[in-house]
């Protein structure tokens, strides 16, 4: 039987990266209208795993050279900080599922 959270949903990793993306409220969804293209933004899905997922990235991005370097790269790239902290928050939910899926543990030895 698959694990769930206290929320209900599933967090074996049977879910694919765009529909986790998506219940965790991390997916860019357009707001387009006839012609009108907008900016894509991050909304709805669980405002509680958001909020987990931020703080996770903040200590990321400081601490574990994986995310710190994915970070750097999308700044120096002209990203806005916010917009680059989102991005390390929807890689960390990736490699997340990706851990759950494979049954694999984490490696904190690695991150010093």
């Amino acid at each position: 039987m698959p694990a769930r959270s206290s929320q209900g949903c599933l967090n074996s990793g049977t879910l694919n990266r765009k529909k986790v993306a998506a219940l965790a409220g991390l997916a860019p969804l357009n707001r387009d209208s006839g012609k009108y293209r907008g900016r894509r933004t991050i909304f709805g899905g669980r405002a509680d795993v958001r909020a987990a997922l931020y703080m996770a990235a903040l200590c990321a991005i400081r601490y574990d050279p994986v995310i710190k370097a994915f970070y750097e790269h999308l700044i120096h790239a002209g990203k806005l900080p916010k917009v680059a902290l989102t991005a390390c928050m929807h890689k960390i939910l990736i490699i997340l599922n990706a851990m759950m899926r494979t049954n694999t543990p984490g490696a904190p030895d690695e991150i010093t």
